[in-house]
């Protein structure tokens, strides 16, 4: 089996390679996702490229407990992001790794939904991260990726600023257009 040394250089060259074979214009891309429910059981099957995830519901809220729910795959998103941005950044410094890991969380109110809560944030807040690095370069190096990583990291850098999200509706296969007017139960009208 191979180390995390052998693959970050590995990492090293294709960072290389894909820099040198850049042509100065940004490279747009589009991370993609589609979420579809399955009948009884409420679970959420994600499609993403080839890949499946399903996220489902704890018996509280009548799921079955078959996988994570949306809260707890956004905190392994931000896991995932940060520590390959790690790898890229030791990567392209040359800083030796032998292990990384990282625990993220995030505090939720599950009252926030129900009416009388309603001052309750709905949202997962203080979210918050410990990373371990396992090396033999300086506490100085490593606290040089993890300020990189800080300042690069998509996921983390979506989650600390504020975002525009555009939404459409679709009811069998028809756009609805927006309410203007008062809608009943919502925040921003009553």
């Amino acid at each position: 089996m191979s180390t995390l040394r052998e693959y970050l250089a590995q990492k090293r060259g294709a960072i290389r390679t894909n820099r040198a074979n850049r042509t100065g214009d940004p490279v747009q891309i589009r991370p993609a996702a589609t979420v579809s429910i399955e009948g009884r059981s409420g679970i959420r099957r994600i499609r993403i490229r080839d890949f499946q995830i399903l996220s489902d519901a704890t018996p509280a809220l009548a799921g079955y407990n078959l996988g994570p729910g949306a809260a707890e795959l956004q905190m392994g998103v931000l896991g995932a992001c940060l520590t390959h941005l790690v790898l890229i950044v030791a990567a392209d410094m040359e800083i030796p790794l032998d292990a990384v890991d990282v625990d993220v969380w995030a505090d939720q109110d599950a009252e926030s939904s129900v009416p009388r809560f309603d001052h309750v944030p709905g949202v997962p807040h203080d979210i918050g991260y410990t990373l371990r690095i396992e090396s033999t370069a300086s506490a100085a190096e490593i606290a040089r990726v993890h300020e990189a990583v800080e300042k690069v990291c998509p996921i983390l850098n979506l989650l600390a600023n504020p975002q525009t999200i555009t939404g459409t509706l679709e009811l069998n296969g028809a756009a609805v257009p927006t309410l203007t007017a008062d809608v009943p139960g919502d925040p921003a009208t009553t």
